[in-house]
């Protein structure tokens, strides 16, 4: 009924999921699903023994040095499939297999048929006053020497066998301690095994909700259609179109910039030619002023005569050296450019960008019919996996599993008081066997502290003391009682010894390292007509390799029933759910849809005329030459502060007196015409020289640049008109396998959370564990091998113990006879 819980659970898991293959090779944008819901199991299927655990391990080193070998695995497939002995040689190799124990245990048969025989000899020869019976001790040299050599043997093989009845002590209550506590483990994995059940149904809720996530992100996609397709169509015609635009707007800027370097050079032309005129007629006035007072007697004197002369051969240089008057007007070319600038170039190239950058809600506007059937499939596929989830009777399954679970678990609690009853007995049992032992112990341990606080060196054998002679009695009485008992503890050593040591190697150690499980899986070894046995139960095909190997090592490592069981080899799953059928309707629907670009228009013919009128406006016909020829020369041919300068210095050598002055005042009128005419002339030469200069270096480029942006911009108003149509294709494709690519990751995902996180078995393996690993090999069998190792050091040291006790009692027990000091041996 279990199985077909995990076939059922898993159907449903499995309704969610399809073998689509992916046809898209787009990567989508990652969706998080979130982690599918888990609980925590409360096993913890490890078992640390504490102390006693170092016990166990000497118990396992012994057992390996007692039984090395190999674990048999073609002798037990042999056994299994019965065809054991049918091969020469396999009882050799079972034998051989076998005597690490068959060896030991022959001998403890031996100790078990000996041991009584030789007691019961041992005392009918004492009753002949033979075998130490006769009452009577024959004095020696070295009596003291031999009683301490066999009291310290005595001593130390007692103290041997308490050790090693303590260690079987200590084993038997480790087992009912733990079978006691058994109870609680027990609970944990049936809780375990009902929260594995509980759990899954909401595991596979959580997978079918998570197709919400996968809708919603995929509505959110389509409801930013314009962002999404739209800027990726625009995108694509963005690598043309921007660079033309902004050359055209480059271009409206270049216009008014031309404007304002022709403006510029008619402005300062003028300016230049008035202020020349204006200089001309000021120096003019100098010269004749300066000419008048050179006249003047004064100069006539031969202290100035030559100062005079000096300034008067200087006259010439007072004179313009520019002449702006001759230069070309610009205003026929600032005409046309101003009637080029009516029209508002830089406004026409903003609505091509506006046009274009509407690309995005133009296609929202031509799909939303399209966009509204795309949702409502969403909507019809999110009702299907509702519907069809709600049609499994996972519920009633579950019920009834629990049910069974629940009738399991009180069968066990029920059976449990039995179970710890029999223990009881066991224990009893087994601490009685620990009582004989002490029992034993406590007449040697007496035996030894009566003989040796009793014993009196000067004392004859006759004349002991009543306590040396009561400690020979417990002496004699530990040894009737090894007799009596030691047989006993022999039988209960064998036969645990075999049963624990070969389940220790032929159960517990095959589980640990797996190989118990490769027997298993041997084909045809559990039923001769299947090849594979588990399979062949859950799947109903043994052909399929299912192994308990792979079963176990799925589910210790917490993955899912559905991978574990293979049984995606029991459904087809696209039987249920179809989903790629689903994405073809929605890649068909995403097909249709059809972006009309046409009625985007980069630049209109008014725009493209208004640049062909800039580049004839006959900038390049200015005669840049002239300009830069005047702009090149100085105002004056002489610098008029160094004139002035030169001036007043002259005057300075002239005597004191009203020539002096007089050059003086000339040479200060001198400074403030350079000041005031001068000046503003240079400045209105360094604007002309700016602009003139920038005219030419754009006006011979002007026509080139012009046919340059209407070639690009026609050739990108050329590829939205007629790629447009190719691109939407492309980027609607683009656009669909992101849409298609959100169900593929929620397929994938939920293939994932299947194999990995829904219906996880780790419970199943904890089950498994406990009932083996912990349960039989470190509750019992650990326990089991420590008892018989202990209980068996307790039997085989008994026979040293006796020997020593016999001779020992000899030196402690009153004596009936004695005689004089003797060398010779003592025969008894």
């Amino acid at each position: 009924m279990a199985v077909e819980l995990c076939l059922l659970l898993l159907l449903l898991c499995g309704s969610t999921v399809s073998e689509v293959q992916p046809l898209h090779k787009s990567p989508p944008g990652t969706l998080d699903f979130g982690f599918v819901p888990a609980k925590t199991y409360d096993t913890n299927a490890y078992h640390e023994p504490g102390p006693i655990g170092i016990l166990f391990r000497l118990v396992h080193s012994f057992l390996y040095l007692v039984q090395p070998n190999s674990f048999p695995q073609d002798l037990i497939q042999k056994l299994t499939q019965q065809k054991f002995g049918n091969v020469q040689g396999d009882y050799q190799k079972a034998i051989y297999y076998e005597i690490g124990f068959i060896v030991p245990a022959a001998l403890g048969l031996l100790f078990v048929l000996l041991l009584p025989f030789v007691g019961l000899c041992f005392c009918m020869c004492r009753c002949c006053d033979n075998c130490g019976g006769e009452m009577h001790q024959r004095q020696k040299k070295n009596a003291d020497c031999r009683r301490g050599c066999f009291a310290t043997f005595l001593f130390v093989a007692s103290l041997i066998i308490s050790i090693g009845v303590l260690c079987a002590y200590a084993a038997n209550q480790h087992l009912t301690s733990q079978v006691r506590g058994a109870k609680n483990l027990v609970h944990s994995n049936f809780k375990d095994l009902r929260i594995f059940l509980n759990n899954t149904p909401g595991q596979i809720d959580y997978l079918v909700s998570q197709y919400n996530t996968t809708k919603n992100k995929a509505l959110s996609d389509l409801d930013n259609v314009g962002p999404l397709l739209g800027s990726r169509v625009q995108e694509r015609f963005a690598k043309e179109v921007r660079p033309a635009l902004d050359a055209a707007l480059t271009m409206a800027g270049a216009i008014r910039e031309t404007k304002e370097a022709l403006e510029n050079v008619s402005v300062s032309v003028e300016v230049l030619q008035e202020g020349t005129e204006r200089l001309h007629s000021n120096l003019t006035d100098v010269k004749i002023h300066l000419s008048n007072t050179l006249s003047d007697s004064a100069c006539s004197a031969a202290q100035a005569a030559s100062t005079c002369n000096i300034i008067r051969n200087s006259l010439n240089q007072l004179n313009i050296n520019a002449n702006f008057s001759g230069l070309p007007g610009v205003s026929t070319q600032v005409a046309k450019v101003n009637d080029v600038l009516k029209i508002d170039l830089s406004s026409l190239v903003q609505k091509g960008y506006a046009a274009f950058n509407n690309t995005p809600d133009l296609v929202l506007n031509q799909t939303r019919n399209i966009l509204s059937d795309i949702k409502n499939l969403l909507d019809f596929i999110g009702s299907n996996i509702t519907s069809f989830t709600k049609m499994l009777p996972v519920q009633k399954v579950l019920a009834d599993l629990t049910i069974y679970l629940t009738q399991s678990e009180a069968y066990v609690q029920d059976y449990f008081p039995v179970v710890e009853q029999y223990d009881f007995y066991r224990w009893l049992g087994c601490l009685i066997l620990c009582c004989m032992v002490i029992l034993i112990l406590v007449f040697y341990y007496l035996g030894l502290l009566c003989g040796t606080c009793g014993y009196d060196k000067h004392a004859s054998p006759t004349t002991r003391g009543c306590i040396s002679n009561t400690g020979g009695n417990f002496l004699m009485a530990g040894v009737g009682f090894s007799f009596l008992f030691s047989w006993v503890l022999m039988i209960i050593v064998v036969i645990t010894f075999v049963t624990g040591g070969n389940i220790e190697k032929l159960v517990c150690e095959p589980f640990e390292d797996r190989t118990l499980f490769k027997v298993l899986d041997t084909p045809y070894l559990l039923n001769r007509h299947w090849r594979n046995y588990l399979s062949a139960i859950v799947l109903k095909n043994p052909e399929i390799n299912l192994t308990f190997e792979k079963v176990y090592s799925d589910c210790k490592e917490n993955k899912g029933i559905y991978t574990t069981l293979h049984l995606e080899n029991l459904f087809n799953i696209n039987e249920f759910l179809n989903i790629s059928m689903y994405t073809e309707d929605v890649s068909l629907k995403i097909e249709h849809i059809n972006v009309n670009l046409s009625n985007i228009v980069l630049l209109d013919e008014i725009g493209k005329r208004n640049l062909l009128d800039f580049s004839s406006s006959g900038i390049d016909g200015i005669n840049f030459a002239a300009y830069l020829t005047e702009i090149n020369k100085s105002v004056t041919k002489v610098d008029l502060l160094s004139f002035a300068n030169d001036l007043e210095a002259r005057a300075d050598q002239l005597p004191k007196g009203a020539l002096e002055n007089a050059l003086k005042g000339h040479a200060n009128s001198i400074r403030m015409i350079h000041n005031q005419q001068v000046v503003p002339l240079e400045q209105a030469m360094s604007t002309l020289n700016q602009s003139i200069r920038l005219l030419q270096r754009t006006s011979s480029e002007f026509m080139v640049k012009v046919r340059n942006v209407i070639s690009a911009v026609d050739a990108a108003q050329f590829l939205i008109s007629n790629d447009a149509s190719l691109v939407i294709i492309q980027e609607t494709k683009k656009y669909m396998d992101m849409i298609i690519g959100y169900f593929e990751q929620y397929v994938e995902w939920v293939k994932e959370s299947i194999t990995m996180e829904v219906a996880a078995c780790k419970p199943i393996a904890n089950v498994i564990d406990t009932a083996v690993d912990i349960f039989l090999c470190s509750y019992v069998i650990d326990s089991v091998n420590t008892f018989w190792f202990g209980l068996g050091g307790c039997s085989i040291f008994l026979i040293p113990a006796i020997i020593c006790a016999v001779k020992l009692s000899k030196y402690y027990r009153r004596m009936d006879t004695e005689d004089v000091y003797d060398d010779s041996v003592e025969q008894w």
